[in-house]
């Protein structure tokens, strides 16, 4: 059993109940939890307890328990259970109140913090960790409701689809090329019988995407654009596009990056991963909403083909640009891509990208950069982002930023130089998204951790879902 304890030492309601039939002991044993959320402390054999074992969980100062503590809560108690190699546990944390959340909300994001904690990515070793004792059940003691159970379902599909998004990110880019990303998204359509086109180079070169197969040049890998398209609403209702930059790796061409950290640019497919692992999440759901996926994928390599800076190239829309920076590959890559999407007719598009340092500057690693054209749209996905504690900070996209991007040879420059760099990113895909509804989200920040816990993130697929959800379900 699971169950709560603010720092006060308070018993939340579950805990005092088994209190009162093990006679004190919980209440005798609170000297050794620590008073912060998600702190834990493992008792065994209690009296009148037929739990073989209860584990406390600090959930923190009662007046200031809300959305953070109890995720905390969450996550300290999954990673106590993975380490203790629980077969079966009960949870008695979701029936807590946490704020003005509907219990569903608990579910959702109980689902979600247990399903993260036992997240593996052992595949490429050899010298594996023995395989701890699965933890087979997890009860949510809660009555039961059709709400509650397509809650459920959701956070299930929405955990499965960020344990593809991760994968995807974590494995390496020797295997993970523009051509497994293809090879993934049809697996997913065969899965659940979605529809798939993959464009290749000749495609895209008959289009005239010259913006992205200039990225794509110096690669030995081929450039693939991957629409994957999902249907759960009627077939007039027009869909929902994500567009997800998919650089498999990222050298910055012959603006080659500093070699510290370069590997960490095999997460550079990280908004791709995202787009697949929202799209697999909405199939199995079966949520009722149109989504398309456009996924441009490609490595960025220098080498005797490449792009040089100085070089001018015309993209999909006829537009010019100076590639002055070859390292600002993303934006090349998600114009032509945007351009192509126009083209469902889409009643919004979402475009998410690992797309500037600059905004991990301004952000950190918390929250996720949001720039729009649309207020309305940009409301929607912050309410979305809240929602899912997916959170995201919405960023300028005023006009006044434009003129960074002036080329004296070309209609614009790639880069804008160093002054707001998030937001010139965001200003030069603007101009190729001026007919549609649309939003941009900089997930460079967080899409992955570095560090001791390296690794990706699956963010923001949790995002993602609950504004599709929502968008399906206004009229």
């Amino acid at each position: 059993m699971v169950l709560g304890v603010y720092a006060s030492k308070e018993l939340s309601p579950p805990a005092a109940r088994v209190d009162k039939a093990a006679r004190g002991a919980l209440r005798n044993a609170l000297v050794d939890l620590p008073g912060k959320a998600g702190g834990t402390l493992l008792l065994r054999g209690l009296p009148g307890v037929a739990a073989e074992r209860v584990l406390l969980v600090g959930l923190g100062e009662r007046k200031e328990f809300a959305e953070g503590p109890y995720r905390e809560a969450v996550r300290g108690a999954a990673a106590a259970l993975r380490e203790l190699g629980a077969k079966d546990a009960a949870l008695y944390l979701v029936d807590l109140k946490v704020g003005s959340r509907p219990v569903a909300w608990n579910v959702r994001h109980a689902v979600l913090g247990l399903r993260e904690a036992f997240y593996r990515f052992d595949q490429l070793k050899t010298q594996k960790k023995p395989n701890a004792p699965v933890l087979e059940q997890v009860v949510l003691p809660l009555s039961k409701s059709q709400k509650l159970e397509e809650t459920l379902s959701e956070a299930i599909a929405t955990a499965e689809g960020m344990a593809l998004a991760r994968t995807l990110g974590n494995l390496p880019a020797n295997i993970c090329t523009p051509a497994y990303l293809a090879d993934e998204a049809a697996k997913i359509a065969k899965q659940f019988k979605l529809g798939i086109e993959v464009l290749e180079k000749r495609d895209m070169e008959k289009l005239g995407m010259g913006a992205m197969l200039s990225v794509a040049r110096a690669s030995h890998q081929p450039p693939k654009l991957i629409v994957l398209r999902y249907s759960g609403a009627a077939k007039g209702k027009k869909p929902l596009a994500l567009v997800g930059k998919g650089v498999t790796f990222d050298t910055g061409g012959i603006s080659l990056k500093p070699a510290g950290e370069m590997d960490e640019m095999k997460y550079d497919m990280s908004g791709a991963a995202a787009v697949l692992g929202t799209i697999r999440a909405l199939a199995a759901m079966k949520a009722p909403v149109n989504v398309v996926g456009v996924i441009p994928a490609t490595e960025n390599m220098p080498g005797g083909a490449a792009s040089k800076p100085g070089d001018v190239v015309t993209t999909l829309s006829g537009q010019t640009v100076e590639i002055l920076n070859t390292d600002a590959e993303g934006r090349l890559i998600l114009c032509d891509a945007l351009t192509y999407a126009a083209r469902f007719e889409p009643a919004a598009v979402i475009d998410i990208a690992t797309l500037t340092g600059a905004c991990v500057i301004a952000l950190g690693h918390v929250a996720t950069g949001l720039f729009a054209n649309d207020e309305r749209l940009a409301g929607e996905i912050r309410e979305a982002a809240d929602d899912a504690w997916d959170r995201v900070w919405q960023m300028p996209l005023w006009e006044d930023y434009q003129e960074q991007l002036r080329s004296n040879f070309a209609d614009m420059a790639n880069i804008g130089g160093r002054p707001g760099g998030s937001i010139t990113a965001a200003c030069f895909l603007a101009r190729f998204t001026r007919k549609l509804r649309w939003a941009h989200l900089d997930i460079a920040g967080t899409a992955w951790r570095s560090g001791r816990e390296k690794g990706s993130t699956g963010r923001p697929v949790p995002l993602l879902v609950r504004f599709a959800l929502n968008h399906s379900a206004k009229k």
